[in-house]
């Protein structure tokens, strides 16, 4: 609690300043300076004799007022002086305070033993500093275990300014483009210059790349990823570097482990019952039963067909042959489609014609209206549609179907996975192999109140 707030303090002095001028006025037009006055008068008029002062003279206010003004200046001027100086000091070491921390030197504090409002300023100051301190240590930490994180990660890390200067580089980065030598200040694209020509490309680019180089006699494959943002006002760019080769082999043995399990399952399917059919007819032949064995044979034929239009969809997965893309005009197009599969138009078609391959994207749209129809969901709700959005044409196939879990949109698109029994895997990924042909994408997505939408993107041109 204030023993005594500012404002007491200056009303003190306003009234002590009033109660001063007052009797300095008096003194000076009542008593004593009149009667002083006379006594000098008296003394002058009479050197040497006992001065018997005579009546005072009355004092004019102007000479008094004039009296009161020579001495009450000086005299207010130095108790102002008394009173602002300590005040002044106090701003001075709050302004010295905000330099430092201007400068980011949060060390300072000030002293004080004031109870007033100046005193709680200067303790709510104290307060600040020490917090900012305590902040300035915290990020401290923060920064010195991000630096040691981004030093020792195995990508390659390189922040390079408007000007294209390094402005930051890790380890790895020094180890990659510099043979271990500081990068900082190196002009990033001379660095560049005595990388490979697939590197290079890579980053002048300006996007997110996968790309293999030569390095040490073996192939290394590396991911690029490239970013652009403001660092304290000012552009900047990061570029990350991830090598790859491992990741990808151990994608690749996982994959050829898939289809290696995938293949033997099919192949078991199909091999056993032929084995068991053949023994079943050699034993029929050899008791003569000669009725049963065309049943048996066209048992094991079709078992062979199953098994041949198998390794077809494989085949035809890996022999995929580059897109012819043309214009095509959309409604002759789906006319031919809707002879192959059921399925309703909910958009008008546009005028501009489509740029793809009709046989591809009319053996796309074919499985996954059949992707659709499987789906459980109602057959009249098989819908779809044809937009144009900008320089990209979407073709929306959607069903009334479970739709998908998280888990299953993310692998879905992957070659061999399937959640049916007797899937191969192939559909999905075929579709995204022949669109990706096309210069365009596929993507899939669960629809509000039920089923899925999968969405094949086209460029309407040339690309």
């Amino acid at each position: 609690m204030k023993r005594f707030s500012l404002e007491g303090r200056m009303a003190l002095v306003v009234a002590a300043s009033a109660v001063i001028g007052a009797l300095v006025f008096a003194g000076v037009a009542i008593w004593p300076f009149p009667q002083a006055v006379a006594w000098l008068d008296e003394l002058a008029k009479h050197p040497g004799q006992p001065v018997v002062p005579g009546p005072p003279q009355a004092v004019d206010t102007r000479t008094a007022l004039t009296i009161c003004v020579l001495v009450l200046v000086p005299l207010s001027a130095w108790i102002a002086h008394i009173l602002v100086e300590p005040i002044r000091r106090l701003l001075r070491a709050l302004e010295s305070a905000v330099a430092s921390y201007r400068d980011g030197d949060y060390s300072m504090s000030i002293g004080t033993d004031r109870t007033d409002e100046l005193g709680d300023l200067i303790r709510m100051h104290n307060q600040l500093g020490t917090i900012l301190r305590e902040q300035r240590q915290n990020l401290a930490q923060r920064e010195l275990l991000l630096d040691t994180v981004v030093q020792n990660t195995p990508v390659a890390l390189v922040l390079t300014d408007a000007a294209g200067k390094v402005t930051y580089a890790n380890i790895a980065a020094r180890h990659l483009f510099n043979e271990g030598r500081a990068l900082a200040g190196l002009d990033f694209s001379a660095v560049l210059e005595a990388m490979p020509e697939n590197l290079r490309a890579a980053a002048a680019a300006g996007e997110d790349a996968l790309f293999t180089v030569e390095m040490e006699g073996s192939e290394e494959t590396f991911h690029l990823s490239q970013r652009g943002f403001r660092l304290q006002g000012r552009p900047h760019r990061l570029q990350l570097y991830r090598r790859m080769t491992r990741e990808l082999s151990r994608q690749e043995v996982h994959t050829w482990k898939r289809v290696i399990r995938v293949i033997s399952h099919e192949l078991n399917n199909s091999l056993a019952p032929i084995s068991s059919l053949s023994h079943s007819g050699a034993e029929l032949a050899r008791r003569g039963d000669l009725a049963r064995l065309p049943g048996v044979f066209a048992s094991i034929g079709d078992r062979a067909k199953h098994l041949h239009g198998f390794i077809a969809g494989y085949a035809s997965f890996a022999k995929l042959p580059a897109p012819q893309p043309r214009e095509i005009a959309w409604e002759p197009f789906l006319e031919a489609l809707s002879l192959h599969c059921c399925f309703k138009l909910t958009s008008e078609l546009p005028r501009q014609p489509g740029w793809f391959d009709p046989t591809q994207i009319e053996q796309v749209l074919i499985n996954l209206v059949k992707n659709a129809h499987e789906a459980g969901g109602d057959e009249d709700e098989v819908t779809l549609g044809v937009h144009v959005v900008g320089r990209d044409c979407l073709i929306d196939v959607s069903d009334r179907g479970p739709g998908m879990s998280e888990t299953v949109l993310a692998q879905a698109l992957l070659p061999f996975y399937s959640t049916k029994r007797s899937g191969t895997g192939l559909g999905l990924a075929l579709a995204r192999e022949i669109s990706e042909a096309h210069g365009g994408r596929i993507a899939l997505s669960n629809r509000d109140g039920g089923g899925l939408r999968v969405t094949l993107v086209l460029p309407i041109g040339p690309h």
